[in-house]
């Protein structure tokens, strides 16, 4: 079963995770499955940045962007070659090390 490897984020998982995903599984289910809250305003419907991460490993494995996602990504604060939608990004066999941006495009974060 392919792993994620959460880096550590200040709020999110100050220790960073090591998180077991199912194939298909996006990496937005993966991490809420295991309590790191990634934001996801839109309910993972790819219509907000507020769940961009970076894949720092992997990212060669994951399913291909599609054009919504990458119209999307324009944009997500701190946006890099790395940068994709948690909601869209699917395992594929391959462990993933995932870096959390510090912020997001969400001004005002609901608890």
């Amino acid at each position: 079963m392919p792993k994620i490897i959460f880096l550590p984020h200040h709020e999110l998982c100050p220790e960073g995770a090591v998180v077991e995903a199912q194939d298909g599984e996006s990496v937005l289910d993966a991490a809420l499955r295991s309590g790191i809250g990634i934001e996801h305003a839109c309910e993972k419907v790819c219509a907000c940045t507020t769940c961009h991460v970076h894949i720092r490993e992997g990212g060669d494995s994951l399913n291909d962007i599609e054009e919504n996602e990458d119209d999307m990504l324009d944009k997500a604060w701190g946006l890099d070659p790395d940068s994709r939608l948690g909601c869209q990004a699917r395992v594929n066999g391959e462990d993933l090390v995932v870096e959390i941006p510090k912020y997001s495009i969400n001004h005002a974060r609901e608890g």
